[in-house]
């Protein structure tokens, strides 16, 4: 029981901190649908 609560306690972690730490690094939708490499044909 302790693993399956440590497992859920890791997911809310990353589930909350992935977004802001791929926001940080630029690695956000935003920047990876907009500057000069992006064809809007």
């Amino acid at each position: 029981m302790k693993a399956f609560l440590a497992a859920v306690a890791a997911m809310v972690v990353i589930t909350v901190a992935a977004p802001i730490t791929l926001q940080q690094i630029g690695f956000s939708a935003a920047d990876a649908g907009s500057g000069t490499a992006v064809r809007l044909d």
